[in-house]
C-alpha cells in the first residue's frame, strides 16, 4: 500500500486510515460479539477443564463485575490483579472495564519489593490475587508486606504500608485470613441486574483510562502506562486484523496475561473478531502448549522466540497434529531465520507475523504481512500499523533519510495518555504528541523498519525487560555495596543475560552474597546471571560509567573461563 512508504525519501511512514477507528469501549466490544456469535467458543482454559461460550464468558464477567459493585468498587478506582494466566484473570480484565474500574496489570513474578511500590504508585483499593505460583507464595508476600491483613475483616484492610488497599480477593479455594474468595464475590453479583451494569457501560468515554501496565525506565522505578480504551481495543483489532481473523480462528495463549501480548494482542484481539481464546496453562511448558494447540485445533499460536524454539525442540513434536495452525505472532525479541523456517514449515504457520511495539503504545506500531517474504519477517519487523505515524529522528530531533539510523517515535491514536502521577516523566517521554521510543530503528525504501539497539540500555531477557537502573537502584539498598552497574551480554538461551559489577564497602562481601540478598525480593529474570567484585569501575572523566566496555570486558572473561 503506497501510504505505508516513506514520504519524500524521508524516514516517515503513516499507517492506512481506510478503514475508521472504533469508538467503542471494551464492553460494548464484548456486548456486541456476545450478541453477534452467543454460541460460539469464546475461552477455553485446559488446565481448568473450563469452556465458555461467548454467552456464558458474558454472564461470568457481569457477574464478578456485580460483586465488586457491591463491594463498593467504583468508576475510576485501581483494581490490582496479580495471577497467572487463569480464568479468573479474564474475568477481571472484562469486569473492571464493565464497571468503569481501572485494571492494573502486576507481574506474577513480583516480590514484596516491586509489589509495594506497584500497589502504592497507583493507589490500588482492590488486589485480586492467585494464592501461589511456581515459587512465589503470594499470600505470605502480602502477609509480609501487610501483617494486619490475617486480623482484618475481609474487605475491610487497613494497612500500615499498604494504606490504600481495602480489599483483597482470593482465587482459589479456603480464602486465607482477611481475604474475600472469588467465587464468593461473584456470588455476590448474582442478583445485579444487567441493567445497572449496562448504565455504566454506555456512558463511560472510550478514553477514560482502564489499564494501567507496569513498564521501567532508565530513571529507575517502574512507571505506570496508562491506557484508554481507544488505545488498546483499536490495537486489539488491528494486530487480528493482520492476521486475518474471523470468528472461524482459534488462537492458543500462552503467553502472560498480564503483558499487552496477552492481554490486548490476545484475550482482547480475539474479542474483537468473535475468535476463540485457547489457554495451555497457567504458565508457558512447550508439551502442554502443543498438545492444546493439537486438541483444540488451533489456527494460531502466540510465542516470542524462546518459545518457539522450545516447541520445536520437544523430542515428542512429531506426535502433535499442528495441520490446522495458520497464524500467529512472534515478538519480544529478534527471531533466528532458521527459526523462522522451521516455524514455517514444521509448525504449518506460513502466515505467521512478526509484530513490534512498546507498553506505550499499545503496544504494536509495526507488524509484518502474513504474506511478506521471509527475508522480511526475519530481517524487519514489517510495516506501520493503520491509524499509527512513525518516523526515525537524529539528535535534535529531526527526521532524518531513508536508511539511516535513529531513534524511533511514533504518533497516533495508540500512545498512552501517561505515566499515572508522573508528569515529569510523560513529557520527557511524549513531545508533541510523539512518544519517544529509546529504540534506535532503520526504515527502508519500502517502509520496512529494522530495530537495530536501543538507546536506552535496556535488557531483554528471554522476552522480559529488565531495566538497569531498577536492579542498580535495588542493589544499592545492600549494606555491603558503594557502587554497582549493572548490564546484559549476548546469551544463546536467553538472548540477553543480566550482569553486574559491583565495589563493595564491606571487604568480606562475596558473589553469591550478593545474589541471594536478591531472591524473593525482585523478579527472578532481574537477578544477575553473573556478579563481579571490582576495585572500580570503567568510567569517564566526566564520571558516567562506561557500560560498553565492562560489556566486552565480560564477554572476554567468559569466553576465556
Amino acid at each position: 500500500m503506497s501510504d505505508r512508504k516513506p514520504l519524500n525519501g524521508m524516514s516517515h511512514v503513516t499507517g492506512s486510515t481506510d478503514s475508521p477507528l472504533s469508538e467503542a469501549t471494551i464492553p460494548q466490544i464484548l456486548l456486541e460479539t456476545v450478541k453477534r456469535i452467543p454460541d460460539r467458543d469464546a475461552a477455553i482454559f485446559v488446565e481448568e477443564n473450563i469452556r465458555w461460550t461467548y454467552r456464558e464468558l458474558q454472564t461470568a464477567v457481569d457477574k464478578f463485575a456485580g460483586g465488586l459493585l457491591r463491594l463498593g468498587v467504583e468508576p475510576g478506582d485501581r483494581v490490582g490483579i496479580w495471577s497467572p494466566n487463569r480464568s479468573e484473570w479474564l474475568l477481571t480484565q472484562f469486569a473492571t472495564a464493565r464497571i468503569g474500574a481501572i485494571l492494573v496489570c502486576v507481574n506474577p513474578a513480583y516480590r514484596s519489593h516491586e509489589l509495594e511500590y506497584a500497589l502504592n504508585k497507583v493507589e490500588c483499593s482492590t488486589l485480586v490475587t492467585a494464592q501461589s505460583f511456581k515459587t512465589s507464595d503470594y499470600i505470605q508476600i502480602l502477609d509480609s508486606l501487610a501483617p494486619e491483613l490475617v486480623t482484618s475483616e475481609p474487605g475491610n484492610l487497613i494497612s500500615k504500608k499498604l494504606p490504600h488497599l481495602k480489599r483483597v480477593i482470593s482465587i482459589g479455594k479456603h480464602p486465607p485470613a482477611g481475604t474475600l474468595s472469588f467465587d464468593d464475590v461473584s456470588a455476590m453479583g448474582e442478583n445485579i441486574g444487567v441493567e445497572e451494569l449496562d448504565v455504566i457501560t454506555w456512558t463511560a468515554s472510550n478514553t477514560d483510562p482502564i489499564n494501567i501496565q507496569f513498564t521501567s525506565g532508565t530513571t529507575g522505578s517502574p512507571k505506570g502506562a496508562c491506557l484508554t480504551h481507544r488505545n488498546i481495543v483499536n490495537n486489539a483489532a488491528n494486530v487480528t486484523a493482520a492476521m486475518r481473523f474471523t470468528e472461524n480462528d482459534r488462537l492458543c495463549i500462552p503467553v502472560p496475561f498480564y503483558h499487552c501480548f496477552g492481554m490486548v494482542m490476545g484475550t482482547l484481539g480475539c474479542v474483537t473478531k468473535g475468535a476463540a481464546m485457547i489457554i495451555p496453562g497457567e504458565g508457558f511448558d512447550p508439551a502442554q502448549t502443543l498438545k492444546a494447540v493439537s486438541d483444540e485445533k488451533c489456527t494460531a499460536l502466540y510465542g516470542v522466540p524462546t518459545m518457539f524454539v522450545a516447541e520445536l525442540g520437544l523430542s515428542n513434536f512429531d506426535t502433535f497434529d499442528l495441520t490446522n495452525l495458520r497464524t500467529g505472532i512472534m515478538a519480544g525479541a529478534s527471531c533466528p531465520i532458521e527459526v523462522m523456517k522451521q516455524v514455517q514449515a514444521k509448525m504449518n504457520m506460513k502466515e505467521v507475523t512478526i509484530a513490534y511495539g512498546m507498553t506505550e503504545t499499545s503496544p504494536v506500531s509495526f507488524q509484518s504481512d502474513v504474506d511478506d517474504p521471509l527475508d522480511k519477517r526475519v530481517s524487519t519487523v514489517g510495516r506501520i500499523h493503520p491509524h499509527v505515524e512513525c518516523k526515525i529522528v537524529g539528535p535534535e530531533g529531526e527526521t532524518l533519510p531513508v536508511g539511516e539510523k535513529g531513534e524511533l517515535v511514533t504518533k497516533g491514536y495508540s500512545v498512552m495518555q501517561g505515566y499515572w502521577g508522573d508528569e515529569e516523566r510523560t513529557a520527557e517521554s511524549i513531545q508533541g504528541g510523539w512518544m519517544y521510543t529509546g529504540d534506535l530503528a532503520v526504515i527502508d525504501e519500502d517502509g520496512y523498519c529494522d530495530i537495530t539497539g536501543r538507546v536506552k540500555d535496556m535488557i531483554i531477557r528471554g522476552g522480559e525487560n529488565v531495566y538497569p537502573r531498577e536492579v542498580e537502584d535495588f542493589l544499592f539498598t545492600h549494606p555491603g555495596i558503594a557502587q554497582v552497574q549493572v548490564f546484559g551480554i549476548p546469551d544463546e538461551k536467553y538472548g540477553e543475560i543480566v550482569c553486574a559489577w559491583v565495589v563493595a564497602s564491606d571487604p568480606d562481601l562475596k558473589a553469591d552474597s550478593v545474589r541471594d540478598f536478591c531472591k524473593d525480593k525482585i523478579s527472578h529474570f532481574k537477578i544477575p546471571t553473573h556478579v563481579v567484585l571490582k576495585d572500580t569501575l570503567p568510567m569517564t572523566v566526566t564520571g558516567k560509567p562506561q557500560k560498553f566496555i565492562m560489556q566486552e570486558q565480560m564477554v572476554q572473561a567468559l569466553e576465556r573461563a
